[in-house]
């Protein structure tokens, strides 16, 4: 699965039925580390982007061939078997790699009308959520309902993230609280999508005032969508959990288009941010090289 894919259709995931009823086992490593002492924050693979041709292991081999140990998922263990799950456990184990965060969800906060799915979907993935000690869920709004107001589907959105937040209130995985990220979708990706803004998805999340709930602030949608990344980063780092991490245009690595991403690194470092950052791009060349390069320059210019 892709993430095009996945935000233009949020088809709906069969998760429930491909879990298996196997115990989680708790990494010993209750919080998520940083790759260097020097940096306040971790880094991640989202998975999509990268060792497409390749087994589930072998891309999580490559992940850590390039120096990460978090990687992020986008509901590839959906019809998974029960080997299969434990297959990915030990390979992650193994490689010392956590999933610190994945999606998946049938449908999008944004519809009041599939509210009650959403809850059920989202109650249902906890299920594979603790088998693979994955603590975070990516939450998308979905598409425009042209019958509904613009004033309407942004409070479906705050009412619909509510709703979650107490289907998940006071849960933990691999000792974390279980955390719902909003993202956005530029609208050259997804003309029809809801929530394009991250200044609207911030108030969104700010509405729902929830500790499990927070804003995914994903670079590259913003930047084609209206710019000002590192003003908003500042203004709004107490409502961000985690960054993704691609240039503009292409989706590819750091360096290769219009963003500075030496300034952003250097920013997050300033302002100590202490969660996550994502690479989530489609590499130009070599991809161990590319995802070590991002890692770099990461390191270079956030170090504190």
């Amino acid at each position: 699965m892709n993430r095009r894919t996945f935000t233009q259709s949020l088809a709906t995931a069969a998760i429930a039925a491909a879990s298996p009823a196997l115990p989680a086992e708790p990494s010993p490593r209750a919080e998520a580390q940083p790759q260097s002492s020097s940096i306040p924050f971790s880094l991640s693979v989202m998975l999509w982007t990268v060792f497409r041709d390749m087994p589930f292991e072998q891309r999580l081999e490559k992940v850590a061939e390039a120096g990460y140990s978090n990687v992020e998922l986008v509901g590839e263990y959906a019809k998974w078997t029960p080997d299969d799950f434990a297959k990915a456990n030990a390979a992650r184990k193994r490689l010392g790699i956590r999933f610190d965060a994945t999606a998946g969800l049938g449908h999008g906060v944004a519809d009041p009308a599939s509210r009650d799915a959403l809850v059920a979907g989202l109650t249902d993935a906890l299920k594979p959520m603790e088998t693979l000690s994955i603590p975070a869920m990516i939450v998308l709004s979905g598409n425009v309902i042209p019958s509904l107001s613009r004033e309407a589907q942004h409070d479906s959105c705050i009412e619909s993230l509510k709703r979650c937040a107490a289907a998940i209130e006071g849960k933990q995985i691999d000792g974390q609280p279980v955390k719902l990220l909003l993202e956005c979708i530029d609208p050259e990706e997804n003309p029809k999508y809801f929530l394009t803004s991250a200044a609207e998805a911030i108030e969104v999340v700010r509405a729902v005032n929830h500790p499990q709930v927070r804003f995914l602030y994903d670079m590259f949608h913003e930047q084609i969508g209206h710019g000002n990344l590192i003003e908003k980063l500042e203004k709004n780092l107490d409502m961000i959990e985690l960054f993704h991490i691609a240039d503009v245009p292409g989706r590819h690595q750091p360096g290769t288009g219009e963003i500075n991403y030496a300034n952003i690194f250097r920013k997050l470092g300033e302002l100590k941010y202490q969660h996550m950052a994502a690479m989530e791009f489609i590499p130009n060349g070599d991809q161990v090289a590319a995802l070590r390069e991002a890692k770099k320059l990461a390191l270079a210019a956030a170090a504190v």
